[in-house]
Parts: C-alpha cells; sequence; structure tokens
C-alpha cells in the first residue's frame, strides 16, 4: 500500500505562493524522498543486493574445490548400462534378484503382510526405540541363530534394527571401534566391496586373508588357514555366512569346524555377514549352519543380517546386529552401547520395513508360504548356473567351466579378466564388474546363449 502523506504540521494549506512556502515544499520534497529510499530498501531481498553486484555473481562456490569423485564399482556398472541404447544389452552387475522376463520382484508373501498392516487401523507412525521393533528383534534372532539355541534361551544376545546389513556392520563395527580390546578386523581377499570402506570409517584396522584361489577358482582353504592361525589372538574376523560375495565360495561344513577350532582356539572374535540366508540353497537353517555352529560352542560372536535378498525387501532397509555374549547381564550392557552408537547416527530405525518382517515370521501360513517363494528364487538362481555351463560346454568355449555349477549364491565369479570384461560390454553390451563377477539372478533364459556367445569370445579371442 502506498504511503499517504500529509502537509508538515506547522504549514499553512491556504497560504499565498511565497519564498517561504517554497522552502517549506522544498524540504517536504526532500523528506519524501528520504522516506521513499527507506521503504524501498526494507522491502527489498537481501539475494537482490547480490544479485546487483557483479562481484558476488562472479564469485566462485566455496565448494569449487571439490572434485568429481569415482563412480562406485558396482552401482557404476548400472549407470553405464542404462546409458546404453543397445536392445541387446544385459546386466549382470546388478546385486538385486530379477525374473525370468528381467523384473524385479516384490514377492507375495509381502505383499499379504502389507495388506495386513494397511488394514490394521491401530497402527500409528510414531518413533520407534533406538534399537528398533521389539517383536523383529527377537524373531531375527532366532532365524539366524535357530530357535532352540541356547544362546537365544538363556538371554545371552542382544539384537538391535539396523539399516539392512551394511548399516549392521557399521554399527557393530563402530561398537567393536569404541568397546573391544583389538581394534583390528581380518576380511577375506575378494569379499564385497563395502567391506573394507564400513570398518575403516568405523574406526577399525583392516587386514586381509586369503581365500580365493585363482588357479582352481574355489577356495584357498589352506592359505585361509595360515592367515588366521598367525593373526593376533583376539582378532575381529569376517566370515561370509553363505553364498561368499563376490565369489560364491563357500567352505563345507567340515571346513567350517576346522575354522572354528582354529578361531577359539586363538580367541579371534567372529563377526559375521549374513546377507543371503535362505537364498543360496534354499534352505533357511542349511544357509545359518556355520552361524549356528559358532552360536553353540559357548564363544561370543557377531552377526549382520539383510532382508534385502531373502525377502526382496532392497529399499526398505531391513536389517539386524545381534551379538551373542556369555551372560545376560553383559548383553544388557552391550545393548546400552549399542544405544549410544545409533543415537547420534540415525536416532532411530524406520518401521515399515521391520514390521512386515516380523508380520511374515510370527505367521505360520505366511512363513510358510515364504519358504516356498524363496526356495523358488533359489531355485531359478541355480538353473541359471546348470544352463550356462551346460551352454558353455556345448559351444566348446576352452577351459573348465564347473566352477560356475560348484559355486553358490547370487554371484559367479567367471574367471574372466579386465579385459576381457571390457571386451564384452564392448562388442557385446553386457555389464559386469570388472574382476569377472556376474549376477545369475540377472540371467534368464534368452539371455545365457548371449552371454555366452559373449564369453567365448572373449576367452578366444583374448586368452
Amino acid at each position: 500500500m502506498s504511503p499517504q502523506f500529509t502537509s508538515p504540521p506547522n504549514s499553512d494549506a491556504h497560504s499565498s505562493p511565497s519564498s517561504s512556502s517554497s522552502l517549506i515544499s522544498s524540504a517536504s520534497d526532500r523528506r519524501l524522498s528520504a522516506l521513499v529510499r527507506h521503504l524501498a530498501a526494507e522491502e527489498s531481498s537481501p539475494m537482490d543486493s547480490l544479485s546487483a553486484s557483479p562481484t558476488a555473481a562472479r564469485a566462485d562456490s566455496v565448494f569449487a574445490h571439490v572434485v568429481q569423485g569415482p563412480e562406485d564399482p558396482i552401482l557404476g556398472v548400472t549407470v553405464a548400462y542404462n546409458k546404453d541404447q543397445s536392445p541387446n544389452k544385459v546386466n549382470l552387475g546388478v546385486g538385486a534378484y530379477r525374473t525370468e522376463e528381467g523384473k524385479p520382484l516384490v514377492l507375495n508373501v509381502v505383499r499379504k503382510a502389507e495388506q495386513k498392516l494397511v488394514n490394521d487401523m491401530s497402527r500409528v507412525k510414531e518413533y520407534l526405540p533406538i534399537v528398533g521393533l521389539a517383536e523383529f528383534n527377537k524373531l531375527s534372532a532366532r532365524l539366524i541363530l535357530g530357535a532352540d539355541s541356547p544362546p537365544v534361551q538363556e538371554n545371552r544376545v542382544t539384537t538391535v534394527q539396523c539399516l539392512s546389513g551394511t548399516g549392521s556392520l557399521r554399527v557393530g563395527g563402530e561398537f567393536l571401534a569404541r568397546h573391544y580390546q583389538e581394534r583390528t578386523i581380518y576380511i577375506p581377499t575378494p569379499t564385497w566391496g563395502n567391506h573394507t570402506k564400513v570398518f575403516t570409517l568405523a574406526g577399525l584396522s583392516v587386514k586381509n586373508y586369503r581365500y580365493y584361489d585363482p588357479a582352481t577358482r574355489g577356495l584357498n582353504f589352506q592359505g585361509l588357514l595360515e592367515d588366521l592361525g598367525s593373526a593376533p589372538a583376539g582378532a575381529v574376523v569376517l566370515l561370509h555366512a553363505c553364498a561368499h560375495n563376490p565369489t560364491g565360495v563357500d567352505p563345507t561344513l567340515e571346513q567350517w569346524e576346522q575354522i572354528r577350532q582354529l578361531m577359539r582356539s586363538r580367541a579371534l572374535l567372529p563377526f559375521f555377514d549374513s546377507a543371503y540366508q535362505g537364498f543360496a540353497s534354499g534352505s533357511l537353517d542349511a544357509d545359518a549352519q556355520s552361524v549356528r555352529r559358532f552360536a553353540a560352542d559357548g564363544g561370543e560372536l557377531l552377526v549382520a543380517q539383510s532382508y534385502a535378498k531373502n525377502m526382496g525387501l532392497y529399499g526398505e532397509r531391513v536389517g539386524a546386529l545381534s551379538i551373542v555374549l556369555k551372560t545376560s547381564e553383559v548383553a544388557t550392557k552391550v545393548e546400552s552401547q549399542l544405544k549410544l552408537v545409533i543415537r547420534p547416527m540415525y536416532s532411530n530405525p524406520p518401521i515399515h520395513g521391520a514390521s512386515i518382517v516380523a508380520t511374515i515370521l510370527k505367521d505360520r501360513d505366511l512363513f510358510n508360504e515364504w519358504t516356498i517363494e524363496l526356495k523358488a528364487m533359489a531355485d531359478r538362481i541355480i538353473s541359471m548356473r546348470h544352463q550356462l555351463f551346460d551352454s558353455l560346454r556345448a559351444k566348446g568355449t576352452p577351459g573348465d567351466w564347473s566352477h560356475i555349477i560348484k559355486q553358490i549364491g547370487m554371484f559367479t565369479f567367471t574367471g574372466l579378466n579386465p579385459e576381457q570384461v571390457a571386451f564384452m560390454t564392448k562388442e557385446y553390451h553386457i555389464y559386469m564388474t570388472s574382476d569377472g563377477r556376474i549376477s545369475m539372478a540377472g540371467l534368464s533364459s534368452r539371455t545365457v546363449p548371449h552371454l555366452t556367445e559373449a564369453i567365448h569370445a572373449a576367452v578366444t579371442r583374448l586368452a
């Protein structure tokens, strides 16, 4: 609104023009101009003055020194795949299950659980406790350790809900860095690319132990025993519970027993990463045997669980960290310290995904339906292994490809080198990580022949 102005209090509106009235008028004009300038200054935005300044407009960002970060070696594969316009492109880098049609899958049992949650009008959106959904935590510990596990029966387990497997590893790593006597963690060579970053940023010193043997494309068991045998007493050891990522190579049960005996004799602390329970063999119990052997011997351990793969809850970020301890009293104290790790990190976890898991695990019918769907996913991946192996053998591709059907889980370490991988991407539009790891879940009966042609060409031309 425009300001209303009146004559100055001492002026005479009816006086005739004179030199004095001209002076008064001039003074009024000056006051009016000053007032207009004042109001205009008040109404202008601070950004107006910045944009009006040529110097400010030309100034560099305070973050201009930041360099372009490299793409994640795994997630970057999908970025490159999405840019490719070829109709024959195949993405074998993604760590997510795909149907025979190459589509993402939402389990029917997950849909049913979500519908139950939606129909429950008593549900609210309040914050969860720092440790997460209590029912989810209890059921998760039972799933990985076994309902009849002594630590579960004796309340010697503390479980906290975390942000999928990655978050569970990070919380566990930071807890160890704060409270454990030995701050060195040994991880297998090779391992999931994020392990080193997660544990380093958590405050642990990362070292490696031998695991994969490129010559046999199997387990370097002797090297593993030697490296763990020479690790300092009390060191933490990361173990893949099943379906080792990226190699798909797992120890036998007899080898697991030797690993357990060696680690316990040297007081090495096991930290299991369980990302594929039930997803590897199709059996929840079989895929948990390595963890349960350690849990049954009375010793302590940590285990990070993820429901991304076995329930297809990738984007829900549902996971749990369980720590098996000597007594229930110690478990209570450890939980109190886990809260102090979580609170300044993300305060408390999301409710929806954990509620889906809890709904399925506590309902007998839903649980049984889940195990059927889970086995179907595992069986399709196993079928893809056999189809690829048979196709390569029928093609006469040089080399022994039996490791494809000997390995287990979502991934296969093909043995292809970076040059061969680059060739297959350029000539055949097949995308995988440079170490030759492929996701068997990304294959289908339709794409197996195309992959076979690519591998055959790469091996024969770039031997």
